[in-house]
């Protein structure tokens, strides 16, 4: 089985501008989280979250990601999946995640109005405070890290390319060492 490729990031970051691009590149199939749910839920999320709130949409979240069943695919769930432990474990089970990584003032620059963005804010929290509140999570999550800061999207998609190859060499590399005989690997 092929493994799937999991984006993960800030909103603005381009998880699935960039992963429709790599899906196309590496030919695989790209599934965007946030239309799995609309779809599976025929509401917008804006309106689930208006009727469920914060916690019943990570809820819902949580269950649809976590019964994705995917294969040779770029997955670019939103971007509060990292707060659903039971998703994530799925997500690392069945594919390797990618991180798109961006300084909090490159976040600023490209979303703006968070409001307008999509982006579901606590009371009293700010963009910023979002920003610090997710950066330990999609550090923990992550197998690769792709920082974007002074990159064009053409640029982040090489490096994302590049980083994937290398990581699946190096995993490849590691595999065939721990199936020689007498090998033990620290």
């Amino acid at each position: 089985m092929k493994k799937n490729l999991v984006f993960i990031g800030m909103p603005a970051v381009g998880k699935s501008t960039v992963g429709i691009v790599v899906a196309k590149r590496l030919g695989m199939n790209f599934i965007d989280g946030d239309l799995l749910i609309q779809e599976q839920e025929h509401k917008l999320l804006r309106e689930i979250i208006a009727e469920e709130g914060q916690e019943g949409f990570l809820k819902i979240e949580n269950r649809i990601n976590a019964s994705l069943q995917a294969e040779n695919s770029v997955i670019s769930p939103g971007g509060s999946v990292i707060y659903c432990e039971e998703a994530m474990r799925h997500y690392k089970k069945i594919g390797i995640i990618v991180y798109l990584k961006a300084s909090y003032p490159t976040i600023k620059r490209r979303i703006r109005n968070p409001k307008k963005r999509g982006v579901v804010l606590k009371e009293g929290q700010s963009l910023k405070d979002l920003y610090w509140e997710r950066v330990p999570y999609f550090e923990k999550y992550a197998d690769i890290t792709v920082c974007e800061d002074g990159c064009r999207i053409e640029d982040t998609i090489g490096n994302v390319l590049r980083a994937v190859k290398k990581y699946k060499k190096k995993t490849y590399s590691r595999k065939k060492l721990d199936k020689k005989p007498g090998r033990t690997l620290q």
